[in-house]
């Protein structure tokens, strides 16, 4: 008989004994017919068990039918309680589908190679320094002659790909007013070549279309955007759109499965890197894209990696040579820059440099609430084989080996499980594009993918694989040890299975503790960097980031802004280069009274007169700027500027140089105001800051012209939103060069900077309150476990004159022990897990008291809570109906 049918004869099982059964039956009528006694030809087949036994073994697979029957089997035990499994079942599926959110997300963001040939192959180039707060720090952008430079020197060994960072630009298909926001990226004309991929729809980027800057205005649209944009119309090759001066043609679709290597980002139009601004692809000093390394086949990455380390310090040193005035402590800091070569397999984003850790922490959290649904389950599993000893005795002793036991209960864990998981999965299914969601702000939403495909299914299958032995095996074990005729005569020693449940609520109640206190600390996170001040009022602020087609003179953004004062429900507009905390920032080296350049930079913002009073900043002395103010010539500074520059003096009326290239510009300080956040890094002190008019003007004293602006709006409205589509339409009314590229409130922006702080709290929140609850509901059941296994004990107890209070003592005292084990243990975990997840947090101490008293007022809490109930039956116990009973 073939495997195939033995391994379907197992689910024949009833119809397969029949058949048996019938040739069995068949032999014995067939002696018959030839004359023999019946009772003696039944007698000379003997045991027609044992017959029947041996023909199944012959016809199936043993194990697997024994397998079978243990899962029927479990199923049925299911059914029998069906409140008890639920709860089992819906406890585990929480924390599973938690898991496999996570999993999702991690993979989607951390670990999903880019669908790419080998891309096991693709590295980027980092750079290693100390930041500004003296921390060691990495950043991954480079000069472009930096990138041939680099280039050149490993060409044997690799090929190097520019890509700059993703961005979202304007672009236009019609008209300048219909304008449109697309993820541009500027690449390596061999780009497509490298990454083996192929075009869905006419070609891809070559290299002749990277040769020459300027010459080939033409854009490949991923099939993302051509989906989502022209609905997948082949007659989109040909097509033209305008984007800044140029006008591009689109000559290609790249196929499905690539949206670019910025993780986390689809880019949506590919150009070549020679279309970028002249004078940025010349400049050695503008780092604006990475470098990706393809090794060539068989070639290790050390080799590569030393070239590159020379050709960067080699960079380093030409580049030092223009830094006349730069201080020494600067310039050591500057040669002290090392070159990494890190793996990009999976992409490289900055959305996986901010996230790696936080969901590295998660991942950590939603484990420990799986552990602590595992331990539940674990303490039901133990208590519901202590109510079958006898049952299991009686297997014993008809023959059943301590193997097959232990596969029973294990096959009756696996159904929780894979129960638990399928509902978990589609927790997940659900969850982790939401979490996604909640990534980035509104108006730059993160797009990972996140398909069910075998990777998913895979940590699935682990993890209900894992999840079975983690909480069945410790009961399959203790019940397949059973000594039958202990347990026949009710002997059982019950103290080693009240050892292991308290244990395990040790363990419970520690993993809740930390989960509580790592949860404390990202609250307290979130609620400082959100609470914390910012210098200017961000209520009614609306910035109206402008664009014109080519550069325009300080006047006519003046007229646009006369313009919009008009406006019913304007209040006040200003002008300035960028809204504050966008980003965006401009810096410079400061000189007083001639000196050589201070070791520490000052931030620039150009503004217009009117703008300091726009957002709020209160001004300690001088003057607001005059429409007559130029730049350079006048500025007003902030605290932080006259501390590190001034030693903290009234600056009024003093002045200081802006070095830039051994260039000095000279600026007289007319203004006094009070530190505003300019910054996007909240966690950063405010730093010098000089505010210079807008109206810029070059050496010749001639106005420069500006083609981008923001104009600041306060609105007399409580929702400054509810204007924003009046004021798109006003600007290019008032003067036809002129168009929004881009609404923002202040308040948007200032809520932008904490979402990862707002997603970890939430997040840690809610685990927090999941794993106190599984906790809470271990308790109750190990305390319900207790009183239903001492109620003859509390019966004669209460016989001979025990109290209430004496009751309830000796019910909880065990488990209240080790909850306070519990609680110490999971101190002890906590303090060690700061050390790990000290960089998100911001001016919280792990030691104070709030954050303490949280998870342990919470355990508390819930200690009492699931007592209660249990101390309630114990002391309502009848000793005179118990002890009959008994």
């Amino acid at each position: 008989m073939s495997l195939w049918s033995r391994i379907a004869n197992v689910l024949r099982g009833d119809r397969l004994s029949r058949e048996i059964h019938e040739e069995l039956q068949s032999h014995v009528e067939e002696a018959i017919e030839h004359g023999r006694d019946p009772a003696e030809a039944r007698g000379a087949f003997g045991s027609a068990l044992r017959y029947t036994e041996e023909s199944r073994d012959v016809r199936l697979v043993a194990w697997l039918d024994s397998l079978h029957a243990d899962a029927v089997f479990g199923w049925r035990q299911l059914r029998k309680k069906k409140a008890t499994s639920a709860a089992a079942i819906l406890s585990l599926a929480l924390a599973i589908g938690a898991c496999t959110s996570a999993f999702r997300l991690i993979d989607a963001l951390l670990l999903r190679p880019l669908p790419v040939a080998e891309p096991q192959r693709l590295y980027v180039v980092a750079f290693e320094n100390l930041g500004m707060d003296g921390r060691v720090g990495t950043y991954d952008s480079c000069s472009f002659p930096m990138f041939q430079r680099m280039r050149a020197a490993v060409r044997q060994q690799a090929e190097l790909i520019a890509i700059s960072y993703a961005e979202r630009i304007d672009l236009t298909y019609r008209s300048d007013q219909e304008m449109e926001r697309a993820y541009r990226q500027y690449v390596s004309g061999w780009m497509f070549r490298s990454l083996g991929l192929r075009p869905a729809l006419g070609r891809l980027l070559g290299d002749n279309d990277d040769l020459t800057p300027g010459a080939h205005p033409v854009a490949v649209l991923s099939h993302d955007y051509w989906s989502r944009r022209f609905g997948q119309d082949p007659k989109v090759i040909g097509r033209t759109f305008r984007m800044g001066d140029g006008i591009y043609e689109i000559v290609g679709v790249a196929e499905d499965r690539f949206t670019g290597t910025e993780t986390g980002t689809v880019t949506d139009v590919f150009v070549p890197m020679m279309m970028k601004n002249p004078r940025t692809l010349a400049s050695s000093s503008n780092f604006w894209l990475r470098t990706l390394v393809q090794l060539k086949p068989g070639v290790a990455a050390e080799p590569g990696h030393e070239r590159l380390r020379a050709t960067f310090r080699a960079i380093q040193e030409e580049r030092a040579k223009s830094f006349t005035d730069l201080p020494t402590r600067q310039l050591e800091k500057f040669f002290k820059e090392k070159l990494l070569l890190e793996p990009a397999a999976a992409g490289r984003s900055n959305l996986q440099r901010e996230y790696r850790r936080p969901l590295t922490a998660l991942a950590i959290l939603v484990a420990l609430v799986l552990l602590i649904a595992c331990a539940n389950v674990a303490n039901l599993m133990t208590a519901q084989a202590a109510a079958r000893a006898r049952e299991m005795a009686l297997r014993i002793s008809i023959g059943a080996g301590r193997w097959r036991l232990v596969q029973l209960v294990l096959v009756e864990s696996a159904w929780l499980a894979f129960l638990a998981t399928a509902i978990g999965a589609w927790f997940a299914w659900w969850s982790a594009p939401i979490i996604v969601g909640m990534i980035n702000p509104p108006d730059n939403p993160a797009r990972l993918v996140l398909p069910a495909d075998w990777r998913v299914l895979a940590f699935g299958l682990a993890l209900a694989s894992g999840v079975t032995f983690l909480f069945g095996l410790a009961p399959a074990l203790h019940a397949s040890a059973v000594k039958p005729a202990s347990a026949l005569k009710g002997g059982e020693d019950p103290h080693s299975r009240r050892r292991m449940m308290h244990t395990l609520i040790a363990l419970q109640i520690a993993f809740c503790f930390v989960v509580h206190f790592v949860a404390g600390l990202f609250v307290a996170t979130f609620d400082k960097l959100s609470n914390q001040p910012t210098g200017f009022s961000a209520e009614r602020i609306l910035n109206l980031e402008a664009v014109t087609q080519r550069p325009q003179p300080p006047a006519f953004w003046d007229q646009v802004a006369e313009h919009l004062r008009a406006v019913p429900g304007v209040e006040t507009v200003a002008l300035t280069v960028w809204p504050l905390m966008s980003g965006e920032s401009a810096v410079g080296d400061i000189s007083i009274n001639g000196a050589p350049p201070s070791e520490v930079f000052s931030d620039f913002l150009y503004v217009s007169p009117g703008w300091i009073d726009t957002m709020r900043i209160p001004f300690i002395d001088g003057r607001d700027f005059r429409p007559s103010d130029t730049n350079p010539a006048a500025a007003i500074v902030n605290e932080a500027f006259a501390k590190q520059y001034f030693s903290g003096e009234n600056p009024i009326g003093r002045s200081f140089e802006k070095v830039a290239g051994g260039a000095r510009a000279r600026f007289l300080i007319v203004g006094f105001v009070r530190d505003a956040r300019s910054r996007d890094d909240m966690r950063l002190p405010i730093r010098p800051m000089a505010y210079v008019p807008f109206n810029a003007i070059d050496a010749k004293g001639a106005p420069q012209t500006q083609g981008r602006g923001t104009f600041v709006v306060r609105t007399s409205t409580s929702n400054p939103l509810a204007l924003a589509s009046i004021l798109r339409r006003e600007v290019p009314r008032a003067r036809s060069e002129f168009r929004v590229s881009n609404i923002r409130t202040q308040t948007e922006i200032h809520q932008s900077h904490t979402v990862r702080e707002r997603l970890l709290a939430m997040l840690a929140w809610f685990f927090a309150g999941v794993a106190l609850l599984l906790a809470g509901v271990g308790l109750y059941g190990v305390l319900d476990y207790s009183v239903v296994e001492r109620r003859r004990e509390i019966g004669i107890r209460m016989a001979i004159g025990a109290q209430a209070g004496d009751i309830a003592r000796r019910v909880t005292a065990d488990v209240f022990s080790m909850v306070l084990a519990g609680v110490v243990a999971g101190f002890g975990l906590g303090m060690a897990s700061v050390r790990y997840i000290e960089t998100l947090l911001y001016q919280v101490k792990a030691t104070d008291l709030g954050i303490l008293a949280l998870p342990s007022f919470a355990i508390l809490g819930a200690a009492l809570l699931a007592a209660l109930p249990a101390v309630i039956r114990a002391v309502r116990i009848d000793p005179v109906t118990t002890l009959r009973s008994e």
